[in-house]
């Protein structure tokens, strides 16, 4: 048996993908939609996976430098990564830092209504 729970946040930023030939795309911005799901197969002292507001900490801590802004312009999407919805995603991903028992299920990124991406971390 395991357990779940999800919290969604947004921020507004704007961006330009890199296009194959070494362009950009013409600049602009999304309200981006956030949704971190984490799983555990056992729940804490408060019959939780995690407190829902400790989770929203963390991710808004993540997000923070964005809000507003040309991701572009932001490490690590500045040179070496493509803000595109899925590495936004990823990023965010892999930032977070959870309790032991604590694990990220999926992270998905709404960019436009009806275009989402998702980022789910590899097992080993």
């Amino acid at each position: 048996m395991s357990f779940s729970a999800s919290i969604e946040r947004s921020f507004e930023a704007s961006h330009q993908l890199r296009l194959p030939d070494g362009s950009l795309e013409k600049l602009h911005s999304h309200v981006w939609n956030l949704n971190v799901t984490i799983t555990s197969e056992s729940l804490d002292a408060m019959d939780c996976v995690m407190d829902f507001h400790e989770l929203e900490k963390i991710v808004d801590a993540i997000i923070k430098p964005w809000r507003g802004r040309n991701l572009n312009d932001i490490a690590p999407f500045d040179s070496r990564v493509n803000p595109s919805a899925e590495r936004v995603a990823e990023t965010v991903g892999r930032a977070i830092r959870l309790p032991e028992r604590v694990t990220i299920e999926l992270v998905t990124v709404t960019e436009a209504a009806g275009c989402k991406a998702g980022w789910r971390p590899t097992l080993l």
